[in-house]
C-alpha cells in the first residue's frame, strides 16, 4: 500500500475494524517514512457470471429490480426488497466463491422471497424455473401448503418448559 502523502511503497496497519455491514474491513495505516496516517477499506469482490459468459460485479440493485417485477401489486415495500437483496448477497458470500453463476443467484433469491411474499415467490419461480404447465404451478402450491401444515403442526406442539 503506497502512502498517499509521500508515495513510500509500504505502510503499517495501526487498527482494523469491520464496517457496519460486516462485509468490509476498515484499516487505519501509518507510513513509516513520513509518519502520515490514512485509512483504507477492503472488500471482497463478488462477480456474476452471466449466461452469455460475461462477468460483471454483483449488484443488489439488479436483485431488487428483478424481484420488484414479481412483487407488483403485493404489499412489499422498498425496504423489504432492500433487506431481501442484502440477505441474498450474504447467502452468496457465505459460499466462499468470488464468482457466482446467475442461476445460483436465482436459487438464493427463492427462499427469502418465499418468506417475504408467497404470491411474489410463485411469480418469480414460474419465470425462473420456467413453469410450462398448470401442473408446475399446482406442484409448487402443494409444496407451499405442505410447508404451512408443517409449521402449523410444529407451532401447536406443547413445549416442555
Amino acid at each position: 500500500m503506497h502512502c498517499p502523502f509521500c508515495r513510500h511503497p509500504d505502510s503499517r496497519v495501526i487498527d482494523s475494524r469491520t464496517t457496519d455491514d460486516g462485509l468490509s474491513i476498515r484499516r487505519r495505516r501509518q507510513c513509516p517514512e513520513c509518519g502520515g496516517r490514512f485509512s483504507t477499506v477492503e472488500t471482497a469482490s463478488l462477480n456474476v457470471i452471466k449466461r452469455s459468459g460475461v462477468i460483471e460485479p454483483f449488484s443488489r440493485d439488479k436483485v431488487v429490480s428483478g424481484v420488484r417485477k414479481a412483487c407488483q401489486g403485493r404489499p412489499v415495500t422498498d425496504g423489504d426488497l432492500a433487506l431481501l437483496a442484502q440477505r441474498v448477497e450474504e447467502i452468496l458470500r457465505r459460499t466462499g466463491s468470488s464468482q457466482i453463476d446467475t442461476n445460483e443467484i436465482g436459487l438464493a433469491i427463492l427462499d427469502p422471497l418465499r418468506e417475504l411474499d408467497e404470491v411474489a415467490y410463485l411469480r418469480f419461480a414460474s419465470v425462473y424455473q420456467a413453469f410450462e404447465s398448470l401442473e408446475d404451478f399446482e406442484s409448487s402450491i402443494a409444496q407451499l401448503r405442505a410447508d404451512h401444515e408443517l409449521r402449523a403442526a410444529a407451532a401447536s406442539e406443547p413445549t416442555n418448559d
